[in-house]
């Protein structure tokens, strides 16, 4: 289940909930009891690649990363 961070404008605090998508955008009270709270835009790293996307790049032509580009020993 995804877990979604907020910040509570009467006291500061910062806390996280975990609840389906379908209830991402539902109002959250902190949990000192405040309902004055805003949804925190959170960066995600996913693995995997998307359809159609280009393929990362390994520079240099030679692909393998550092072995491939012959700088092992």
């Amino acid at each position: 289940m995804p877990r979604y961070e907020f910040r509570c404008r009467t006291c500061g605090d910062t806390f996280e909930l975990s609840r389906p998508m379908a209830e991402s955008s539902d109002p959250a009270s902190c949990p000192a009891g405040h309902d004055d709270t805003v949804k925190l835009l959170s960066a995600v790293a996913v693995g995997g690649s998307a359809a159609g996307a280009p393929a990362p790049s390994g520079g240099g032509g030679g692909g393998g990363g550092c072995c491939g580009g012959g700088c092992c020993g």
